[in-house]
């Protein structure tokens, strides 16, 4: 009895922390969608981002095999940003901006966010630079998302990834 309570309360709980706001993740994925067809591949909530809001970043095929990433901000269903996905850093649209190498960007990102690097992705943004992006494990388990400008060196994005679905 006690537990069904419990798992109630978490619930209704977690429903109306996401549900105070006009925006979701229904709308973010309406925001997606509009702007390019294809198919979800991941959502993550990012607790917070350095536009100082929560947001979705919701990753996905388009269906010419692209990859795309989608950043929204949570409260009004808005998209913040819009990135390209690329396999590695030899591709040649992160190749010809690539100033810095992965493992250089790996130590600015873990000398600031110490931590275990969980995954690394390519990323060529809307103005066409080229960028490192870290999820890094710190002791305490919480997940940063750490972006590196390929050309600069410069931490360009620091957010807190709450939770994760997909790929």
């Amino acid at each position: 009895m006690l537990r069904s309570l419990l798992i109630l309360l978490i619930l209704f709980l977690s429903t109306n922390i996401h549900a105070n706001h006009e925006g979701g993740l229904e709308a973010c994925m309406q925001a997606t969608i509009s702007v390019r067809a294809g198919t979800y591949t991941k959502v993550e909530y990012l607790g917070f981002t350095d536009e100082g809001v929560s947001a979705y970043e919701i990753e996905m095929t388009d269906l010419d095999g692209k990859k795309w990433e989608f950043e929204c901000d949570a409260h009004n269903g808005q998209i913040i940003e819009i990135e390209r996905e690329v396999e590695s850093a030899d591709d040649d649209l992160f190749k010809k901006k690539m100033k810095f190498s992965e493992k250089q960007a790996r130590k600015i990102a873990t000398d600031l966010y110490p931590g275990d690097i969980k995954e690394v992705e390519y990323e060529i943004e809307s103005n066409g630079q080229a960028s490192y992006e870290f999820d890094i494990v710190d002791k305490y388990g919480v997940e940063f998302k750490i972006e590196v400008d390929a050309t600069s060196g410069d931490i360009v994005e620091f957010q807190i990834e709450k939770w994760e679905i997909g790929e």
